[in-house]
């Protein structure tokens, strides 16, 4: 499966726009229930403005909502990124900590978005478990459960290590172009007949 996905594609990376860990990060942070393309639409706008702990901070939350108001929940996120940017600030010397436990404790980090960072700014062998990457491992039977947390266990147990680092990558693009939720595009899959989903379009 993950030899097919690499063939196709050697050198997968996320979608969102970021040119050093702090964009990553925030971007990451305004993503949860909202498309990349949404994002970076918003951050187009603001991070020629403000793109540092320092600049972010200053602007407050009232500063920084014009620039996000277009992606959900704007207001909570908001107030998670100038709470990210504090904490960054006074306890990591505005830069983005490589560790889980320290990512985790910043507003707006859950362990999804530790993952992202983790592995696409450190290239830790981490998988960032989305609503894509979820349903594909239950579909295709690559990592089964109920929960996101042993789907991701069970991801990080199946998937060969030399596939590990850019898995998520992989399994994200998939899911969200080809293996999509309501009508999944079996005919155009290049790993169909490894996959074990008993409602395919084929």
């Amino acid at each position: 499966m993950f030899r097919r996905l690499r063939e196709a594609n050697p050198n997968p990376t996320t979608e969102l726009t970021y040119t050093s860990p702090f964009e990553l990060l925030v971007s990451v942070v305004l993503s949860a229930q909202a498309t990349d393309v949404g994002v970076n639409k918003a951050t187009a706008k603001l991070y020629p403005v403000a793109n540092t702990p320092e600049t972010i901070y200053a602007l407050g939350e009232d500063g920084l909502i014009p620039y996000i108001n277009t992606i959900g929940l704007y207001r909570s996120k908001a107030k998670h990124v100038i709470g990210l940017c504090k904490m960054l600030i006074e306890l990591h010397t505005s830069t983005v900590p490589n560790d889980r436990a320290s990512l985790e404790a910043l507003p707006g980090v859950g362990r999804k978005t530790a993952n992202v960072v983790l592995n696409t700014i450190f290239k830790q062998p981490t998988m960032a478990v989305d609503t894509h990457i979820f349903r594909l491992a239950n579909r295709t039977g690559l990592a089964t459960s109920k929960t996101v947390l042993d789907v991701e266990k069970k991801l990080l147990k199946n998937i060969p290590a030399e596939f590990m680092l850019d898995a998520h990558h992989w399994l994200i693009l998939h899911g969200r172009y080809v293996c999509q939720a309501r009508k999944p595009k079996c005919g155009e899959c290049i790993i169909v007949d490894l996959c074990d989903y008993k409602a395919k379009t084929v």
